[in-house]
């Protein structure tokens, strides 16, 4: 509401590409981003979602400075997790795990506050203190069972860092809880269980490279294709390949033979032959 119509349109065209391209094309969706932060640096979701679209091309520093950018403009603590989550991509865990205690985080909804957590275990993970990050994620909203948007995603991550420490029958069992509650396949927790179980999934759709009528011989060496052998053709005692044919069959054969090598092999210099000579070539015949 605070740009001129056409400029507002304009920028908003540009805030929904960033919407459809941000999971599929990142980097496509971080171009789309920065012309609406050349049109509009100004407006707070401009630079909310020039951060998102940053972050998911893994530009921890650039999305850090534009996430406190869009914070200073509209005082709300929600980005707190993912400014967190920056420090991590940063290789500073020290500071996530300080954001994780600051007093924005008691502002935070529920999702907000699960996120935190998620953010802390990982920076946890990060600085080698593998225990630590399985009870961070140790929580009432992990042993809920209802099932909620972050369910899944916590229940992946303490899976996660169970198969870390080596607790494989636990990690087992919380990957199976991770796909129950994983209703839109927002992780692969089917994959990691059949990891686990020994299970590998082979593509059917995946065509053999290998010819349908080529043979394979004992050592698994692909042979030479068979090819259907015709009869052999008689030959007289000059050597000359004998016709099939006699008498005026004969004839008939060779004048075709003198048509066809009129009609597809002209003699060096000489001009393709006209209609009227073919048909009276073949009128001839």
């Amino acid at each position: 509401m605070s740009l001129p119509k056409g400029l507002a349109e304009e920028v908003a065209c540009n805030l929904v590409m960033v919407a459809r391209l941000i999971d599929e094309e990142p980097e496509q969706a971080y171009a789309y981003s920065r012309i609406a932060l050349r049109l509009a640096s100004r407006v707070a979701a401009v630079r909310e979602a020039a951060g998102f679209a940053a972050y998911a091309t893994q530009k921890y520093s650039e999305a850090l400075a534009e996430f406190r950018a869009a914070r200073r403009m509209t005082g709300s603590v929600e980005l707190w997790p993912v400014m967190a989550d920056c420090e991590r991509g940063l290789g500073r865990p020290e500071r996530a795990l300080a954001m994780a205690g600051e007093p924005e985080v008691a502002k935070l909804d529920k999702a907000g506050q699960v996120e935190m957590r998620l953010v802390a275990a990982g920076a946890r993970r990060d600085m080698g203190q593998l225990d630590a990050a399985i009870v961070t994620l140790q929580s009432p909203e992990l042993a809920s069972n209802s099932a909620q948007p972050w369910t899944a995603r916590l229940r992946y991550a303490y899976a996660d860092a169970l198969l870390a420490a080596e607790r494989e029958d636990e990690a087992r069992e919380w990957f199976a809880k991770a796909l129950e509650a994983d209703k839109e396949g927002t992780t692969d927790a089917s994959d990691r269980l059949a990891e686990l179980d020994g299970i590998d999934f082979v593509d059917a759709m995946v065509e053999d490279d290998i010819e349908p009528d080529s043979d394979i011989d004992a050592e698994g060496d692909l042979d030479e294709p068979r090819v259907e052998i015709e009869d052999e053709p008689d030959f007289d005692d000059e050597g000359e390949e004998e016709d099939d044919f006699e008498g005026d069959d004969a004839e008939i054969v060779r004048a075709a033979e003198v048509v066809d090598a009129d009609l597809v092999e002209p003699a060096p210099g000489e001009p393709v032959p006209s209609v009227e000579k073919i048909e009276k070539i073949e009128k001839d015949a």
